[in-house]
């Protein structure tokens, strides 16, 4: 991470939240505490995913990507509620990140295609709360997807 936080100079934040990667696109979990961050972390590495970071996410900047990465002292552990922590192998980081999930925001059956700004880049976001199928939707669309404007048709 130190290559593309030294490369463009744009800065680095480290916020509350989670992160996973599919075929090396990050997802980037967020979310009031209690709402089900690495409850949904721990789905998608069921589902194949690898684990960026759980609980505190580091986010930095470069030519117009926003990276996620790992505190050091956390990396390859998330948290099971009713487990403890678990170790899992941590993935080689910064890992792009190309999609945004809001926990704390519920979504209508056809949602408008939304983004939402992070250190000044903008990334696609869905609206996650009590959405069913959320953690297989995700993989889906990490793995080969795109989401399509609901306005444009098919």
């Amino acid at each position: 991470m130190s290559q593309v936080m030294s490369a463009q100079g744009n800065g680095t934040e480290q916020i509350h939240a989670s992160a996973v990667s599919v075929n090396g696109r990050g997802c980037l979990i967020l979310g009031a505490s209690g709402s089900g961050k690495s409850g949904l972390a721990l789905e998608l590495l069921a589902l194949g995913a690898g684990l960026i970071a759980d609980d505190q996410v580091v986010l930095s900047a470069a030519d117009g990507v926003l990276y996620l990465t790992a505190p050091d002292r956390m990396r390859g552990v998330i948290e099971a509620r009713h487990f403890g922590l678990i170790e899992v192998p941590p993935i080689e980081d910064p890992v792009p990140c190309r999609l945004v999930i809001d926990l704390d925001q519920a979504s209508e059956r056809w949602p408008p295609l939304r983004s939402r700004d992070l250190l000044g880049i903008s990334c696609p976001v869905i609206f996650g709360l009590n959405a069913p199928g959320l953690a297989s939707a995700i993989v889906v669309l990490l793995r080969s997807g795109r989401l399509l404007d609901p306005d444009q048709g098919l």
